[in-house]
């Protein structure tokens, strides 16, 4: 597929002020850079501002979780209808360090998808093993385990997926470029059986686990990776900016 998604996953980093620098310094950098779909996904505090900063810019806004119900007695909770309210196209769901630090499972992140779907949010769904695993080589099962359980019951019209290897994330280490296309190959292909037609076709799968500018090119060079997730390398505009326009035509 010729659609390249780089998506930034700023973790809690950021208050509205640093925001605002950072597109400041971010926005001119982006030249000749219309092929590359680029969304950011702020803190939830940072939402407001960032609606305004990236209004006519092309760039899609998106959030780093949602919560499963529509409303209620849940503190401390965002809901899908208030990120779409705020004016969220994406929505992060799955990342392994909800899954490894903050106890979500399978069933929870199935909610949340369902949730973000009713509300006509793309959630960006993240799948990926640990270390122990990969060294068990459970790679495959695993992957296909979350996919199965975190799809299960949905019709999908838009989704994207990304692998996110747990032992890579923040790490400085990668997997290589043909072991992710390996592992995003499969995910396609399990995808095709879940819903008929060509969805799968058209699903960017995304690779995440300490990208950078030096690395991302070989990644989007695979047939199936079709973009990015990048976390810390996401804080810096400059690099950033290098990182997508390395997926341009500028």
């Amino acid at each position: 597929m010729d659609r390249v998604l780089i998506a930034a996953n700023w973790k809690m980093n950021k208050t509205v002020g640093e925001a605002h620098r950072y597109m400041v310094d971010f926005l001119p950098r982006l030249t000749g850079w219309e092929k590359t779909e680029v969304i950011i996904c702020p803190p939830f505090t940072c939402l407001a501002y960032l609606r305004e900063a990236l209004e006519n810019t092309g760039i899609q806004l998106g959030a780093q979780d949602v919560f499963w119900e529509p409303e209620g007695a849940f503190t401390g909770e965002i809901s899908a209808a208030m990120l779409a309210d705020m004016g969220c196209r994406y929505v992060i769901i799955g990342h392994s360090e909800r899954r490894h630090i903050l106890g979500e499972n399978d069933q929870d992140i199935n909610r949340k998808l369902k949730a973000a779907v009713s509300c006509g949010l793309v959630p960006i769904f993240c799948v990926g093993e640990s270390l122990p695993e990969r060294e068990q080589g459970q790679t495959q099962t695993v992957v296909r385990e979350q996919l199965e359980q975190g799809l299960a019951g949905l019709e999908l019209p838009n989704l994207v997926v990304a692998y996110e290897p747990v032992w890579a994330i923040g790490t400085g280490v990668n997997a290589s470029p043909a072991d992710a296309q390996g592992i995003c190959a499969s995910i396609r292909r399990y995808l095709g059986g879940f819903q008929v037609n060509d969805w799968a076709r058209d699903i960017p799968i995304l690779y995440g686990g300490s990208v950078t500018a030096r690395t991302i090119a070989a990644f989007t060079a695979q047939a199936d990776i079709n973009g990015a997730l990048v976390g810390g390398a996401s804080l810096d505009p400059e690099h950033f900016a290098s990182i997508v326009r390395l997926n341009s035509d500028g």
